[in-house]
C-alpha cells in the first residue's frame, strides 16, 4: 500500500524549547490513523505542520508526494481539517456557509453546487441545511464542520477531538461517520477518549515528551507490551477453593475475583511467554469444577497509554 503521509526527522521549536524532535511516521493511503498524546507532547504542534498551518524548524512532511512547506498550495487542495474548535460563521445557514467554503478554496461553481449536496447527504444534515448554523446543537455544528472538511473532496482527513462536548448519540453517530469516510479517505485522527480509537482506528501512534513512543495496531502494542500474561477463566465451584486452588499452580502470580451467580470469573496473571491453560484446566478438572471458559486477556489501549506515558506500574 503507497503511503499518503511522510513524516521525516520532523523537529519544530518555539524558543529554545523542543516541541517535537526527529519525529518519523508514514500513513498508508486509505488508512484511519489515531494519534495520541497527553498535553503537550507535541501532538497539536505535529497536526498544524501537517496540514501546512506551521512550518517545521526542520525535517520533512509529503502528502501525496508533494512537499507540505515548498507545495503547500497543493497539499491544501488534498487535505481538509477539522479543527478541536470548528471555525463556523453562526450566523449563516448551512448551505451558505459551505457555499462560501467551497468559494474560498477556488471551487467551480458547478462543482459547489454538486458537492452541497452530497456533503450534506454524507453529513446527514438534509433537515437542517436552511437552519441559521448559531441554533444547531454543538453535534450539528460539528457535523457542518466535517462537512467543510470533506467539501473539495481532501484524499487526506485530518480530525482533532472531533467528538469533544457533544452529547453520546451524536458521539455515535459522529464515529460512524469517520468510519464511513475511512473507507474513502486517509484520515488522521486525534483523540484523548482512547476506547474512541480503539475502536475506530486500524493504527494508533503514541507521541510522548516531542517523540513517537509507539506506532503499531492497538492489538500488537499489547503484545509487545504486556509483562505477563493474562486468563480471563470463568468456573463453577467455591470461590475460595478455587483461589486457593490457581494460586498454587506453578507460573501464577496473581489472581482476581469477580462474583457471578452459580459462575464465577476469574482473571489470573502469569509472567509473560508462560502459557498455563493447560495446567489450570487440569486443577479445575482435577478439583471437580466446571470450567465455563477461557480466554487470553489483552491490555487496553489505555493501559498502554499509561504505561508509554507515565510511570505506573500495570
Amino acid at each position: 500500500m503507497p503511503m499518503m503521509i511522510e513524516a521525516t526527522g520532523l523537529t519544530h521549536y518555539y524558543g529554545p524549547q523542543p516541541a517535537i524532535q526527529d519525529v518519523n511516521f508514514g500513513v498508508e493511503k486509505g488508512e484511519i490513523l489515531g494519534f495520541l498524546g497527553p498535553n503537550g507532547a507535541g501532538k497539536t504542534t505535529t497536526m498544524r505542520i501537517l496540514t501546512g498551518f506551521m512550518p517545521p524548524t526542520r525535517g520533512k512532511v509529503s502528502l501525496d508526494g508533494f512537499d507540505v512547506v515548498d507545495q503547500s498550495l497543493e497539499v491544501r487542495k488534498r487535505i481538509g481539517y477539522l479543527p478541536e474548535t470548528v471555525p463556523l460563521y453562526t450566523d449563516m445557514n448551512v448551505s451558505s456557509y459551505l457555499k462560501y467554503m467551497g468559494t474560498l478554496r477556488g471551487m467551480p461553481t458547478r462543482d459547489i453546487k454538486r458537492r452541497i449536496g452530497d456533503v450534506i447527504d454524507v453529513c446527514r444534515l438534509g433537515d437542517y441545511h436552511k437552519t441559521i448554523i448559531g441554533k444547531l446543537s454543538k453535534g450539528f455544528r460539528q457535523r457542518v464542520g466535517v462537512a467543510q472538511a470533506i467539501l473539495h473532496e481532501p484524499e487526506v482527513l485530518v480530525l482533532d477531538e472531533p467528538t469533544i462536548g457533544i452529547d453520546p448519540i451524536q458521539v455515535v453517530e459522529t464515529r460512524r461517520l469517520i468510519q464511513d469516510l475511512g473507507k474513502a479517505q486517509t484520515v488522521v485522527l486525534s483523540s484523548h477518549i482512547l476506547p474512541e480509537v480503539s475502536m475506530i482506528c486500524e493504527r494508533v501512534m503514541i507521541i510522548n515528551e516531542g517523540q513517537i513512543v509507539a506506532e503499531d495496531t492497538p492489538s500488537n502494542l499489547a503484545q509487545r507490551l504486556q509483562g505477563v500474561n493474562r486468563l480471563e477463566v470463568e468456573i463453577g465451584g467455591p470461590a475460595s477453593e478455587v483461589i486457593e486452588s490457581l494460586k498454587k499452580v506453578d507460573g501464577v502470580t496473581g489472581v482476581n475475583h469477580r462474583p457471578g451467580q452459580g459462575k464465577d470469573v476469574y482473571v489470573v496473571q502469569a509472567h509473560g511467554g508462560k502459557d498455563l491453560r493447560d495446567d489450570i484446566s487440569r486443577a479445575v478438572i482435577s478439583n471437580g469444577w466446571s470450567l465455563l471458559s477461557m480466554q487470553t486477556v489483552g491490555m487496553s489501549l489505555e493501559e498502554i497509554f499509561l504505561k508509554l506515558t507515565t510511570h505506573e506500574e500495570l
